[in-house]
């Protein structure tokens, strides 16, 4: 019996050894989970009141987002920054005297078919998606207990949109997450008490999304107002990774106090090209890293924009390739409005997206950055991923000849999507492929040609 006494207790110090710490020395040693890093795409979509409106300028010429439609109730109070005035002098001249909590009435959602949103990112090939189910304005998209009558079920819609949504999405396996706000621009709690918003508000709010729904990602933001011990987030990064019932496959930003970017997190974050000064994603992360960005300037729906503002299809998987070649996630926006749908010109670009990847998958899934590679710039042509002993060069620009360096030589190279033979030669470790002659009916795709080079590792 003492000996099944003492091999009980055994385990459970193992048990409390393996816990991990409130601390942030502690809460690095966890790995971030292998899908992450497998996924590359994902969807981001900003979604809330600021879909009524839907407005911003088309410019950041402030440097922070003055074309961020999302952000227009903060807007209305920043008159004495020249670039905002026009966001008030828009208000005034539509909407009179209304307020911004009267925005709610026309967030109705009436047209949001979930099922059909969660067809369009599988056709996208995205594999995870994150919705906003909370932004800076206080709004959440599902019952939130403590943002009574403020929230998707208690007005507006009536309608738990980020339960119904998260439903779709599990059913096409694909990922499911969040956005949470840690701040909010105008909750007198969070204005006149910080510490009482985080332990009665925030922390209650953040373990309650992850308990109902379950989610792979909990994507954090307006984490800049204070430093982590404010916000209390070791203790909630704790509580998630040990107790929570995703503790094992969830992963988050590093938007956690202004401490804390590029420093602590699953992944680090980088949005519209602009990473840290030492950790950006050009000289390469410490850690997994995602870019976000909308497929125009904004991230929530601006009425606002025109097409030239839209990045093209081609634009945007050149972008993909680049990010997945350096190591990253690439996490792409769409803003539906205010009554539920995706505009068609952002089902177009993911439905492009999604026509690329299903020629050119094996490149971006499950692959990682090569090391060998050259140093990439922006007029970088080729980029590279490996998987196992394979690589892949991917051509951004048809060339006849394209030459891969530092590769053993391959026993067989295929261009993907291409039914033909692919000649090539090798000498002192260089190696040149020679395109294939292609017309109109036989090129696979009409941007980013991938050559997959079996067996060119070790």
């Amino acid at each position: 019996m003492k000996k099944y006494l003492i091999i009980l207790a055994t385990l459970l110090c193992l048990q409390t050894y393996a816990q991990y710490q409130p601390n942030w020395q502690s809460l690095d040693q966890r790995q971030t989970p292998a899908w992450f890093e497998d996924a590359k795409f994902g969807i981001f979509i900003h979604w809330g009141i600021y879909s009524v409106p839907a407005w911003a300028t088309n410019s950041n010429a402030d440097g922070f987002g003055s074309g961020y439609a999302e952000w227009y109730w903060q807007r209305l109070f920043a008159p004495n920054l020249k670039i905002h005035k026009e966001f008030v002098e828009f208000h005034e001249k539509n909407y009179g005297k209304s307020s911004y909590q009267d925005f709610v009435q026309q967030f109705r959602a009436e047209l949001f078919k979930p099922d059909d949103w969660a067809k369009i990112f599988e056709q996208a090939g995205a594999k995870y998606v994150v919705l906003t189910s909370k932004h800076h304005e206080g709004f959440t998209l599902w019952p939130s207990p403590q943002s009574w009558n403020w929230n998707a079920v208690d007005v507006g819609p009536h309608r738990d949109l980020a339960g119904d949504l998260s439903k779709a999405v599990k059913a096409k396996n694909l990922h499911m997450g969040y956005y949470y706000s840690l701040y909010e621009w105008f909750n007198p709690v969070y204005k006149s008490d910080v510490n009482t918003y985080v332990n009665e508000r925030m922390i209650p709010q953040m373990k309650d999304l992850v308990t109902r729904y379950q989610p792979d990602i909990l994507w954090t933001d307006g984490e800049w107002d204070h430093p982590a011990k404010t916000w209390k987030s070791e203790e909630f990064l704790a509580w998630l990774y040990n107790d929570s019932p995703v503790k094992n496959s969830v992963v988050v930003n590093d938007r956690w106090g202004n401490d804390t970017k590029s420093k602590h997190g699953s992944f680090y974050t980088s949005e519209y090209g602009h990473g840290g000064t030492d950790n950006s994603p050009t000289n390469g992360f410490a850690r997994p890293w995602e870019e976000c960005r909308g497929i125009g300037e904004s991230f929530g729906y601006n009425r606002n924009e025109n097409l030239e503002v839209y990045q093209t299809g081609e634009q945007l998987v050149h972008q993909l390739v680049d990010i997945v070649a350096r190591g990253g996630n690439f996490l792409l926006n769409i803003g539906p409005t205010a009554d539920g749908r995706i505009p068609v010109i952002m089902q177009q670009r993911l439905k492009e997206m999604g026509d690329w990847l299903k020629v050119n998958g094996f490149a971006i899934y499950g692959t990682r950055k090569w090391d060998k590679a050259p140093a990439y710039t922006k007029e970088s042509k080729l980029h590279f991923t490996q998987k196992g002993k394979n690589i892949y060069a991917i051509a951004s620009k048809w060339q006849e000849n394209i030459t891969v360096e530092n590769v053993e030589k391959p026993t067989k190279i295929k261009l993907l999507g291409f039914d033909g033979d692919i000649k090539f030669t090798y000498k002192n470790k260089v190696l040149t492929i020679m395109a294939p002659q292609v017309n109109p009916n036989t090129i696979p795709c009409q941007y980013a040609w991938t050559y997959e080079l079996t067996d060119a590792l070790k």
